[in-house]
């Protein structure tokens, strides 16, 4: 029987593969009392573990962890960190436009304080912040999107170097998009590397328990007990930070949906190879369409194809490799192969209308849930600032958060699932070949 507390997955994460094997922290050792208990260990919980066990060395925190590091949710995305703001979320919908700039210092700040840590810690994560990445469409309506966010980046003041056909395929090694801009606000990162790597330094007053899930939270702030598959241990506050399984311990049920996505990664290609993928050591591209492909070459002579949604639970690995495989075959033709050594799915969490919920979740229970597929940057500047509103501490960054607007209502099952995979076909439609 399936375990409802944890997404499940048919195939390792192919970034994780990459690395040597790793001894997981599955066995509780010492004391079942704790300061915090952080419910969840992808980047938006070690971000919020590693905060308060800094602002509070007299503390003492636990984090659980329902998967192995490396191989949970956290490292099974592309890789891609942007400071690009989420848009039209603002509680005031007039500030858009000021509280977008205010995001991007916000995580330009963020960016500056993970790259740091990693620093400090020595975790070689491939980290490339000179790379930028590429937004690109193969259709008119893509087009037409791609100019309304050239538009939005022109008054934010993000700089946007628009691409004819001709230019990106010089760059990319594909005549298939036919427009395109190229900005430099983002930074590459071999995911799994990075999780791992944070995660196995954390500060000495934390402590890490894999393959341990919470299934109940009973108690009052000051006294939670956390019922989890290896006993009970006890928090004076929680940190709720497993995105759309929040739902499974009672949090955002109207709120909050599981999706998977999928992502193939390249065998090491020989040099001839990599060259038909553009020049560039490594690039990155966003699809026009949500329901698009995204493409990036990466350090090493490997290609990475990620594409498509599921609703709750993932396809057949035989169904998303061919749909992966036909999606490569077709941008790169020339290609002598368009074989996947490692395919896998990743799930993430979406709401209705891309809110992100930060926050009380009630009475010394705080979280930070609803990533909508871009928690690797913005999951570590939202852990660390919850991590600040937990401990009142107070900065225009926690306020600029507080600022936006969370998730909306979703109706009940079975009008939910109707409506989502409805949603998924109806918006695949309409992505046509930015598929």
């Amino acid at each position: 029987m399936k375990n409802p507390y944890l997404p499940h997955y048919n195939n390792h994460s192919g970034w994780n593969a990459l690395l040597p094997a790793r001894t997981a922290a599955t066995e509780p050792q010492g004391p079942r009392a704790f300061d915090f208990i952080v419910i969840g260990a992808g980047f938006t919980g070690l971000s919020a573990a590693r905060r308060l066990a800094q602002l509070a060395p007299e503390k003492s925190v636990l984090v659980l962890e329902g998967s192995v590091i490396g191989e949970g949710s956290s490292s099974r995305n592309s890789g891609f960190m942007s400071t690009f703001p989420r848009s039209g979320i603002a509680k005031d919908p007039a500030q858009d436009d000021l509280l977008g700039r205010l995001q991007i210092r916000v995580y330009e700040q963020g960016l500056q304080w993970l790259k740091h840590t990693l620093q400090q810690n020595g975790i070689d994560c491939d980290w490339d912040e000179n790379s930028g990445k590429y937004n690109a469409s193969a259709t008119p309506a893509g087009k037409a999107s791609l100019l309304s966010g050239i538009d939005k980046n022109n008054r934010l003041g993000i700089d946007s170097e628009v691409l004819s056909q001709d230019q990106l395929a010089q760059r990319l090694g594909t005549r298939y998009y036919d427009f395109g801009y190229y900005t430099r606000n983002n930074v590459f990162v071999q995911p799994a590397a990075m999780h791992r790597g944070l995660a196995d330094t954390l500060p000495e007053n934390v402590t890490l328990l894999e393959e341990t899930f919470a299934n109940r939270i009973a108690g009052s702030a000051g006294r939670y007990t956390v019922s989890t598959s290896k006993g009970d241990f006890s928090a004076g506050q929680l940190v709720i930070a497993n995105n759309a399984f929040a739902r499974k311990l009672g949090f955002l049920k109207d709120r909050l949906i599981a999706i998977y996505t999928y992502a193939g990664l390249t065998p090491a290609l020989s040099d001839e190879q990599a060259a038909a993928l553009g020049p560039a050591r490594q690039w990155g591209l966003l699809p026009a369409h949500r329901l698009g492909t995204t493409l990036r070459k990466v350090s090493g002579n490997r290609f990475m194809v990620r594409s498509a949604y599921s609703y709750e639970s993932e396809r057949s690995v035989a169904a998303y490799t061919a749909m992966l495989t036909h999606y490569y075959k077709r941008r790169f033709p020339q290609m002598a192969s368009h074989e996947f050594e490692f395919v896998w799915g990743g799930t993430t969490a979406l709401t209705r209308n891309g809110g992100i919920f930060f926050g009380k979740l009630a009475d010394g229970i705080y979280g930070s849930l609803g990533c909508n597929g871009s928690g690797v940057l913005r999951g570590t500047v939202n852990g660390r600032l919850l991590a600040e509103l937990m401990l009142d501490h107070r900065s225009e960054e926690l306020d600029a958060v507080l600022g936006l607007g969370g998730p909306s209502w979703l109706p009940p099952e079975p009008l939910r699932a109707l409506g989502v995979k409805s949603a998924i076909f109806y918006q695949g439609i309409r992505a046509s070949a930015e598929r």
